[in-house]
């Protein structure tokens, strides 16, 4: 059993607070971009406008992970406490939202510039299991979506939320949506024949099967509690988003 009494500030500027949260999306944008620049793209030209497509990637996260967090998660708070809507560094992000950003912002980027909108998003599924597998990283470090009680030796104890020993479900996260999904979506980009839509899919499809999983043993959002069937919200939108995954596939599968 681990007991985790982290600090969630990384460090601090005189009385300005730097977060572990805040350091893994900036850290991971970087590598992200640095990845795709270095490995994976090899067109000067597509070079320059991905580098104009990652201030789109970021106002997509963003907005769309925070609206997400809204809409899906705490709306009947939100809708009561508008203003702080605003404020970010309060926390409340979803993965689903900002996908949803994502997809949407790239869409507009490619509008005007004659591009597939799935070869850019092709390149966000190779590296996006950088910033999950920091993002879940810091969100164990904050005692933050923590999973449910356990006696299994490796439990954790949140002191910051209670005694209780729990699963690192946020360490499970981070080696399933981070490490080895990384490592999977890397090997079929490099080694198979690259059809536009083709890695977005998989992405969509093993992302949904490991987020399913993995709440299994995550403590549910405590203002919903367990939706339907016993499922969370987060895997009732991985059903979806899974499904989602197969048709893309199947589509983009037969293009091929």
């Amino acid at each position: 059993m681990f007991i985790n009494n982290f600090d969630p500030v990384a460090f601090q500027v005189f009385s300005f607070e730097i977060r572990w949260y805040s350091l893994a999306y900036i850290i991971g944008l970087i590598l992200g971009w640095f990845y795709c620049n270095r490995f994976l793209i090899k067109d000067p030209k597509l070079k320059n406008a991905f580098d104009d497509y990652i201030t789109y990637i970021i106002i997509g996260i963003i907005i769309g992970g925070r609206l997400g967090y809204v809409i899906i998660y705490n709306f009947k708070y939100y809708i009561n406490n508008p203003l702080e809507i605003l404020m970010i560094w309060n926390g409340g992000m979803s993965f689903h939202g900002a996908l949803i950003g994502i997809i949407i912002v790239t869409i507009i980027f490619c509008k005007n510039r004659d591009s597939s909108p799935f070869y850019f998003l092709d390149l966000v599924a190779v590296t996006a299991p950088i910033g999950i597998f920091l993002g879940r990283i810091s969100n164990f470090i904050n005692s933050e979506l923590f999973g449910r009680e356990t006696d299994v030796i490796w439990s954790v104890k949140f002191i910051k939320i209670d005694s209780l020993n729990r699963h690192p479900s946020q360490l499970y996260e981070a080696f399933l949506e981070g490490i080895l999904l990384f490592l999977i979506l890397n090997y079929l980009y490099k080694n198979l024949s690259r059809q536009s839509g083709l890695i977005s899919s998989i992405f969509l499809i093993l992302y949904s099967l490991f987020r399913f999983l993995v709440e299994f043993t995550r403590e549910p959002d405590p203002q919903l509690g367990f939706i339907i069937f016993n499922f969370t919200m987060g895997q009732v939108i991985s059903i979806f988003t899974f499904l989602m995954g197969i048709y893309l596939y199947f589509l983009k599968y037969e293009k091929k």
